[in-house]
């Protein structure tokens, strides 16, 4: 015998069979499970609990009973009984949830530590530039047009609005050559990554080649999946694609914007990793984060376009809009579409459609790309100030990577503060931020001359002055 009701939204299971095969009667079954209930919390102080009516007719019992029970338990000081208002849990002192182990750390995002009072982690935008009324006015557009068939299960692949709007949006914007039915919406590029790496390793691949600095949760990413990865020594020129071997079957890369040392992939280069991956029958990931933001440079199109049935394209909205939204995309080749596709299935069938409906509308109307110019030309107002305030408070910090992006590397003189020990000051300042080190490959010895990465896009624009005077003078003190 049992009852699941509701009352202002939240559910309540009630078993009354184990304590009635014990022997208990009906009206001290329903007691104790009541009393149970209240003691573990599971009722909260001030619930409201349903009428005597409704909670027989629910167990199957006679409504005296309920009644008797509620009048127990109001004697006992358990509940409260008021006429016309309804039986409610008493506001008493009740013990404190039992202690619980402590949740065992989880692989770290590179995110920082949030309670910092200066975040100047890489990776993320200014969460304030989100445009609220814009996604808001075009998710109604978007719901208000949609047939109910859009809410059912569907493509893998995503929905073909979105498909068809970031088709025509990557050619005119980062000349990617693709169609809606190379195109796959996933959830994140990690995710992305993560089918990518199985559908390779299905084909027999056991590595993957990464450059030597990145991003750790990548790494851990491609791991996870079963691959080995093998570094790319980086220079100004970006990754050394020139020392590829015969061990990854696929190479990940950051061609417009090495991250995190901001160096873009020479035409040289580009053009030999793509013919490494032919004569290998391997294959290339461009990982184009921040592609759409630059400052002091021709914009740089997409390596995909050298070779789309051997360059997978991955691209998101996590920068352009915000991570939280969990939309990105992957421009397959051919021989890739299934084994993904298969595998998103099974990840977990398929993204959710509402979002990606309003990302189709704000591209098609063209609001996203009103949207961009716009965090363009604030972002690069950023690294100004940024650059500005170095140039004047903390002259003997060189700074690069800074003609594309959302984040500058700060190189520091050889004989300035070990990065472990700078990187504990920035902490006892208040400063979240991370140094060179924590991006390489592989473990290895923290890097000398000490390097910071400075994410100047984060902070929102109150915020912002206090944090770039805060790392002026950790930088100063160094």
């Amino acid at each position: 015998m049992t009852s699941s009701w509701t009352s202002f939204g939240g559910d309540l299971h009630l078993d009354l069979t184990e304590r009635r095969a014990a022997g208990a009667g009906l009206r001290a079954a329903l007691e104790d499970a009541l009393r149970e209930a209240v003691q573990d919390g599971r009722l909260a102080p001030g619930t409201r609990l349903p009428s005597s009516r409704a909670l027989g007719e629910d167990l199957g019992i006679a409504r005296n009973t309920v009644v008797e029970a509620y009048g127990q338990l109001t004697a006992e000081g358990w509940l409260n009984s008021r006429q016309g208002s309804g039986t409610t849990v008493a506001r008493r002192a009740v013990p404190d949830p039992p202690a619980r182990g402590r949740r065992p750390a989880t692989a770290g995002t590179g995110t920082g530590d949030r309670a910092a009072r200066h975040d100047l982690m890489a990776g993320r935008p200014d969460l304030s530039l989100f445009p609220r009324t814009a996604w808001l006015a075009a998710a109604r557009r978007a719901l208000a047009t949609a047939p109910h068939e859009v809410l059912d299960y569907g493509d893998p692949l995503g929905r073909i609005e979105l498909r068809q709007a970031l088709t025509h949006y990557l050619a005119r914007v980062r000349g990617v050559r693709t169609d809606p039915d190379h195109l796959l919406i996933c959830t994140g590029v990690s995710q992305g990554l993560g089918l990518l790496c199985a559908a390779l390793r299905e084909r027999g691949s056991r590595a993957l080649a990464v450059e030597e600095y990145g991003l750790p949760p990548q790494h851990a990413v491609i791991r996870a999946a079963g691959l080995g990865t093998v570094p790319l020594a980086l220079d100004e020129e970006g990754a050394r694609v020139d020392r590829l071997d015969a061990r990854p079957g696929a190479v990940l890369l950051t061609p417009a914007h090495q991250f995190p040392t901001g160096a873009p992939l020479s035409a040289e280069r580009r053009a030999e990793a793509v013919r490494w991956a032919r004569e290998r029958n391997g294959y290339v990931v461009e990982d184009d984060y921040d592609g759409e933001f630059r400052y002091d440079r021709q914009p740089l199109g997409a390596m995909q376009a050298l070779d789309p049935e051997r360059v997978v394209y991955a691209g998101t909205a996590a920068k352009s809009l915000a991570p939280g939204l969990r939309l990105a995309w992957l421009a397959l080749p051919d021989a890739l579409v299934e084994p993904v596709s298969r595998l998103k299935v099974l990840a977990d069938t398929m993204s959710p459609v509402l979002d990606q409906l309003t990302l189709a509308e704000l591209i098609a109307s063209g609001t996203y790309d009103r949207h961009v110019r716009r965090c363009r030309l604030h972002y690069r107002r950023r690294r100004d100030q940024l650059v500005a305030a170095l140039a004047e408070h903390a002259p003997q910090v060189r700074v690069t990577g800074i003609a594309a992006g959302l984040h500058a590397v700060l190189r520091l003189p050889p004989d300035a503060t070990p990065e472990p020990e700078l990187l504990t000051r920035a902490r006892a300042a208040g400063l979240s931020l991370n140094g060179l080190a924590w991006h390489r490959a592989t473990p290895a010895a923290t890097a000398a001359p000490p390097s910071l990465v400075i994410g100047y896009a984060t902070p929102p624009d109150h915020a912002f002055p206090a944090a770039v005077q805060a790392l002026c003078e950790l930088l100063r003190r160094a």
